[in-house]
C-alpha cells in the first residue's frame, strides 16, 4: 500500500572494534536499525587502554597513519575530529633506528634533515637516490589506494578488471620489497631502516612484496601521528557519532554463532551465548578472523593466531616515542622468525614510548614503554621456560646455551634504565 511505512532495515555488527563503530555509524547514517554486539565491557577492542598507578598503555595500534582518511571518515559522517574533541599529535621525528654499535638513524618528514641523515651515510648521491625512492613509493602508495583499497573486490573476477592489471607490474609484486631498496640504497644499514616496516603486517622484508614501501612512504610524507589521550579516544568518539545516528551498543553480549540462510550463502542473524537469536538483514563480522573461524562459522577449518607482547614502565632518557632497533644480522634474525620459527639470539624490536608526545601517558617525569619483540610462530608447541638466578634457562627441561644470548642490539647496552615488573591488577578497557 502507499500510506504503508516502508519497513526499516536491520543491521548486526559483531565487535566494537575500530572497524565496527566506524560501520556501525555509516549504517546507522544510512537509515539501519543497528545493533552492535560487545562481548566485552567496554568498546575500542585492540584499541582499548590499560591504566595503573598513573600510567596508560595502548593495548593495540601505536601509530596513526593516513591522518586525512581519518579526517575524511569523520566528515562523510558530518563531523570531525576538532568537533569530537579528538586532538592528533604529530611524532617529530618519525623513528629513531638504532644500531648495535650505537650508532642511530632518524627518520623524518622533514627533507632538510632527511637529507643530513642520508650524506651522512651514503653521501650526496645517496639522497638523491632517496629522492627517487619517495617518487617510486608514491607511486605504490597512489595505485594501491586508487586501485585497491578504495576498490571492493567482491570476487575473483573483480581482482583482474583491466583497470588494475594495467599497473600491476608498476607495483612491483615479484620483487620483494629488500630487492627494490636495493636499487636505491647501497648500505645495509639504509635497507633496513627503509624495509623494517612489512614486520608491522608479519612478513618479512626478503619476502613481502616490493609494493608495500607504500607504508613508508606514507610515514615519510604524511608522518606517524598519535592522538593525545590514547587510540581509544577516536573509538570514543566514532561510538557518540554512531549512537546520535541510532546505534546501539549492547557490552557483554558474546556471539555464539553466526546464523545462515539455508543455503548457506547470506548471514542473517546471530545467536549469542545466552541462546538468544537475533534476525537481521545485514550481519557484519568485525570480531577478529580466527576467532569467527573458530567460534562463530561451523565447519570451516581451524586457523591460528599470534600476539606477544609487553608492557613496562622504565626510564629511558634517550629514546623517541617511536624506536627501532636493528639487529646486526639483519637477515640472519629475521630468517630465524619467519623461516625457521625460532627466537634468534639478537632479534629487531620495536619500542614506543607514547609518554614522548603525551604527557598524559605517565607520572610526571616518568615513561610508559612498551616493546614488540617479533618471534617466530610455534604451530604445535608450547613450551614452557624457567630460569634461574644466574639467568639460565631452560625449555620443557631441556637446557639453553647462554653464550652470546644478550644482543649487541638491547637497549641496555646503551641506556640507563630502571626495569620494573608488569604492574598486577591491571586495569583494562576506557578510563
Amino acid at each position: 500500500m502507499s500510506g504503508e511505512k516502508t519497513r526499516q532495515k536491520t543491521a548486526i555488527v559483531i565487535g566494537a572494534g575500530g572497524g565496527g563503530v566506524s560501520t556501525a555509524a555509516r549504517l546507522a547514517k544510512a537509515g539501519f536499525k543497528v545493533t552492535v554486539l560487545e562481548k566485552n565491557s567496554f568498546t575500542g577492542g585492540r584499541c582499548s587502554l590499560i591504566h595503573k598507578e598513573g600510567y596508560r598503555f595502548d593495548q593495540g595500534p601505536f601509530l596513526l597513519l593516513l591522518p586525512r582518511l581519518f579526517h575524511q571518515a569523520f566528515e562523510e559522517l558530518d563531523t570531525s575530529l576538532e568537533q569530537e574533541c579528538v586532538e592528533l599529535h604529530k611524532c617529530d621525528p618519525n623513528y629513531r633506528i638504532w644500531f648495535g654499535d650505537g650508532e642511530s638513524f632518524e627518520l623524518s618528514t622533514d627533507l632538510t634533515r632527511m637529507e643530513r641523515e642520508i650524506e651522512k651515510w651514503e653521501g650526496r648521491e645517496g639522497y638523491e637516490r632517496y629522492l627517487e625512492y619517495l617518487k617510486e613509493s608514491h607511486r605504490h602508495y597512489e595505485l594501491s589506494v586508487d586501485h585497491v583499497l578504495l576498490k571492493n573486490f567482491t570476487s575473483l573476477a573483480s581482482m583482474l578488471r583491466p583497470s588494475f592489471l594495467r599497473h600491476l607490474l608498476t607495483l612491483h609484486p615479484l620483487e620483494s620489497i629488500w630487492t627494490r631498496s636495493g636499487k636505491y640504497f647501497w648500505t645495509e644499514r639504509l635497507r633496513g631502516v627503509f624495509t623494517f616496516g612489512s614486520m608491522y603486517m608479519g612478513m618479512s622484508p626478503f619476502d613481502a612484496p616490493g609494493t608495500y614501501s607504500l607504508l613508508q612512504y606514507t610515514e615519510l610524507a604524511e608522518g606517524i601521528w598519535y592522538p593525545v589521550g590514547g587510540f581509544w579516544r577516536v573509538m570514543e568518539a566514532l561510538v557518540k557519532v554512531g549512537g546520535r545516528f541510532g546505534a546501539q551498543y549492547r557490552m557483554d553480549e558474546a556471539v555464539e554463532q553466526i546464523l545462515l540462510s539455508k543455503d548457506g550463502s547470506r548471514a542473517v542473524g546471530v545467536r549469542l551465548e545466552s541462546g538468544v537469536e537475533i534476525k537481521a538483514d545485514v550481519v557484519v563480522n568485525n570480531s577478529d578472523l580466527v576467532y569467527a573461524y573458530n567460534n562463530l562459522l561451523l565447519h570451516k577449518r581451524r586457523m591460528r593466531s599470534r600476539s606477544p607482547n609487553g608492557r613496562h614502565h622504565v626510564q629511558v632518557p634517550e629514546l623517541e616515542a617511536h624506536n627501532i632497533f636493528l639487529a646486526d644480522e639483519y637477515k640472519e634474525s629475521l630468517d630465524s622468525i619467519f623461516k625457521k620459527h625460532l627466537i634468534p639470539d639478537a632479534p629487531s624490536f620495536y619500542v614506543n614510548v607514547p609518554s614522548r608526545v603525551d604527557d598524559s601517558a605517565a607520572p610526571q617525569g616518568r615513561d610508559s614503554v612498551v616493546v614488540l619483540v617479533p618471534v617466530g610462530h610455534l604451530v604445535d608447541a608450547t613450551p614452557t621456560t624457567l630460569a634461574d638466578a644466574n639467568g639460565n634457562t631452560a625449555v620443557n627441561g631441556k637446557p639453553q646455551p647462554t653464550a652470546n644470548r644478550q644482543s649487541s642490539t638491547s637497549p641496555t647496552s646503551h641506556f640507563p634504565h630502571k626495569p620494573a615488573s608488569r604492574p598486577p591488577n591491571t586495569k583494562t578497557g576506557p578510563p
